[in-house]
């Protein structure tokens, strides 16, 4: 986030916080590892198959130190952070494990930190090197990410914005309602709570619909309308967009100087405290991406997408942190934008998966203009829910995926009971995603996306060793993953 986004004060406060940070690390070296992603993209699973492959011995053979035997013991220990909520990591891995049901997703901050201790790669680091690594898990909502270029816009530029952005495709048919209530608004008129809190609730209900799973919309600011908490029914939440005027500005007292009010206490209650007390202390983040739905939801999903992942890495100042910029202005030196559900898909896919998602990104980077150093992608499934198989159809052999739907998913005709395998052909993506997107360009309205089959499928039954130990999570890439974010730091 550029430093003219923050005050002196804020700024204060980081160096502050990123002081403290670092004198910690000299007694107990710590990395700070942000965990979000967009909607229904995985984040809760993401983080509960990584603490508990690495607690019970996963098969990891990408992530190098555990491969290598270096790591002799890893253990959960308590978060340093004693204002923010724990993560609860034996509920989630419970629910996945025992009771083989997906986690409720993340809807507020929370941390988790767990400790390794391993012997460095390097005889001279062993000489100086204590050979423990905490990993403090940060794990909050992708809405609240999306939320940081507003520190960057006026009352006026957000209201002009997200105006324009309701009008245009889907969009303009699921804001109909809060655009009529708008257009017939008098933003000169002294203001009244009521009229605040009517044009607050059709916004509201207007991204809300958005994000549904018809929908599958990405970019939804401000996160907390979603996401409310305890903030429910404050000021702070009250506000929408309005038409800005055309000529001069709307009187103190009027409904805009109410609006606009609202909206700039909002940044000051909301998103700047996420970024000051959270974001700003990330060394590493990963971002997960349901890129399968919202190819499933059509063309102007994926564009939605990209328009958020835009909006994301702008948030990011990929670089490698020295002590200087640790102390006054903390680097995040890595972030890793994952397409999660990769078992969705056959193998054969996995890399096309990875393809469009990357295609995304660099798209994404040329809109910022920002350098690409730091940012890696990759497709994953943080819990393997399905297995590979083929079938005979017609003279034909075709791959498919084998697995267990969700009590009451509908696959064509059929309703599944939660108890019952099935076999399905997931769809092919296509080789070369470069076509896909220059027809996105060109014509959109004609674009035909592959046909994908987005199944919700059940977590998978663990097999147990001969003591009775369940073994761990199945996964795809996870171990990849981890020796991007924190590979480097256990060398």
């Amino acid at each position: 986030m550029p430093p003219s986004l923050t005050s002196f004060t804020d700024d204060a406060l980081i160096a502050f916080d990123n002081l403290a940070d670092r004198a910690a690390s000299l007694v107990n070296p710590t990395i700070r590892l942000g965990v979000t992603g967009l909607s229904r993209s995985g984040k809760t699973v993401f983080i509960s198959s990584l603490v508990h492959n690495l607690l019970n011995g996963g098969r990891l053979p990408l992530f190098e130190a555990v491969q290598s035997g270096r790591v002799s013991s890893v253990q959960l220990e308590p978060q340093p952070d004693d204002a923010v909520p724990r993560f609860q990591y034996e509920d989630h891995i419970r629910a996945l494990v025992k009771e083989r049901i997906w986690p409720d997703s993340t809807r507020a901050i929370s941390e988790l930190r767990i400790t390794l201790q391993y012997q460095s790669a390097s005889g001279w680091n062993r000489l100086f090197s204590p050979g423990r690594l905490s990993i403090d898990i940060v794990d909050y909502p992708g809405e609240w990410l999306l939320d940081l270029p507003l520190l960057g816009k006026d009352y006026g530029t957000f209201s002009e914005e997200t105006l324009a952005l309701a009008q245009t495709g889907i969009r303009a048919e699921l804001s109909r309602d809060w655009l009529a209530l708008t257009e017939a608004t008098d933003i000169d008129k002294p203001a009244d709570e009521m009229q605040a809190r009517d044009l607050s609730q059709a916004f509201t209900a207007y991204l809300r619909a958005c994000k549904s799973d018809e929908r599958s919309l990405s970019t939804l600011p401000p996160g907390r309308f979603l996401l409310p908490g305890d903030l429910d029914g404050s000021p702070a939440l009250t506000f929408a967009p309005l038409i800005p005027p055309k000529d001069g500005h709307p009187s103190r007292g009027s409904l805009w100087a109410m609006m606009e009010r609202r909206y700039e206490a909002y940044k000051a209650v909301v998103v700047k405290p996420f970024f000051r007390e959270h974001f700003a202390r990330l060394d590493r983040q990963i971002v997960l991406v349901d890129a399968l739905q919202a190819i499933n939801r059509g063309p102007e999903a994926v564009q939605d997408l990209e328009r958020a992942l835009t909006d994301v890495l702008a948030c990011f100042r990929p670089g490698t942190n020295s002590l200087l910029s640790s102390l006054l202005g903390r680097r995040i030196d890595r972030v890793l934008v994952a397409a999660t559900k990769a078992d969705h898909l056959h193998h054969e896919s996995h890399d096309r998966l990875e393809a469009l998602t990357r295609r995304l990104v660099d798209r994404a980077i040329e809109r910022i203009g920002m350098a690409g150093a730091g940012i890696d992608v990759m497709a994953l499934a943080s819990v393997r829910a399905t297995r590979e198989a083929t079938v005979q159809r017609d003279g034909h052999t075709l791959p498919v995926i084998v697995g267990t739907p969700m009590d009451r998913e509908t696959i064509g005709d059929e309703t599944f009971d939660g108890l019952r395998k099935t076999a399905i052909f997931p769809g092919d993506l296509p080789e070369n995603p470069k076509w896909l997107f220059e027809a996105l360009e060109s014509n959109p309205a004609n674009v035909h996306l592959p046909d994908v089959n987005v199944v919700r499928f059940r977590p998978p039954e663990l097999d147990e060793t001969g003591g009775g130990i369940k073994l761990s999570v199945p996964h795809i890439r996870l171990d990849r993953a981890m020796q991007f974010l924190f590979g480097d730091r256990l060398a």
